[in-house]
């Protein structure tokens, strides 16, 4: 099956490795037979992206989200429609801010989002920093990732992270961090979240595949190095918590 990954702002939004997001997905899903086109977007460039099966835009400054949001508006009425209908999304780091009501700046500057779902976002001047281990409600293994911040979301009924065990929330320590709604996926974690969570890879790639009706194998790929990076990283974690 043919498949087509959008990638928004691959330049703008391209902190803390984000690129590999979208590497990883693609070498997943070409490991269950597929061919995979991904297809980057620039500010400015006129495209068709109508059926895509997964719409991602990585981190980036401050000053890089203001300037990919500013080009998003366009695209805004064709991600949410594309979400109702069960399109698969991945925004990581501060592109998870665009999807909501708004995002105020530290200087009090309030800029619209695409008003895909209701919380908002207000950023400060302290920057939050460190390492996450949460659990989500899509999978037992935890989730593990990396956080550099100035942002709390508020207002965010459906988290991907029910709580953090280790880390800061989308606006407290230890409390539910992301977002999470139909097969949209979106977090503050970075590290880049897929290639530290094989089960997360694992999840986006079978919502992609299942929505164009494609079988999904009872063994999907696991890819030994991923998961024992994975485990470590885990088991690290999980100690520090019990301090």
């Amino acid at each position: 099956m043919e498949l087509k990954i959008i990638h928004f702002y691959p330049d703008l939004m391209s902190l803390y490795g984000s690129y590999a997001n979208v590497w990883v997905l693609q070498r997943y899903l070409e490991a269950l037979g597929h061919t995979v086109t991904v297809e980057p977007v620039v500010p400015g460039e006129e495209k068709d992206l109508v059926g895509a099966d997964l719409y991602y835009m990585g981190a980036g400054t401050e000053r890089s989200q203001t300037a990919a949001l500013t080009d998003l508006y366009r695209y805004g009425e064709l991600l949410k429609d594309a979400a109702a209908a069960g399109a698969a999304m991945l925004f990581a780091g501060t592109a998870l801010e665009l999807l909501g009501a708004s995002i105020t700046s530290a200087d009090g500057t309030e800029r619209p989002g695409i008003g895909l779902a209701s919380f908002t976002s207000v950023q400060g001047q302290k920057r939050i920093v460190g390492d996450v281990y949460g659990t989500t409600d899509l999978f037992p293994d935890a989730v593990v990732g990396f956080m550099n911040k100035c942002t709390l979301l508020h207002g965010v009924e459906t988290p991907l992270l029910t709580g953090c065990a280790l880390g800061f929330g989308n606006e407290t320590e230890g409390g539910p961090e992301g977002f999470h709604w139909n097969n949209v996926l979106g977090s503050e974690l970075t590290g880049p979240i897929l290639v530290k969570n094989p089960r997360l890879l694992e999840k986006t790639a079978a919502a992609i595949c299942l929505r164009r009706g494609a079988d999904w194998p009872q063994e999907p790929p696991r890819w030994p190095f991923e998961e024992e990076g994975y485990a470590i990283t885990a088991e690290q974690l999980r100690l520090r918590c019990r301090k």
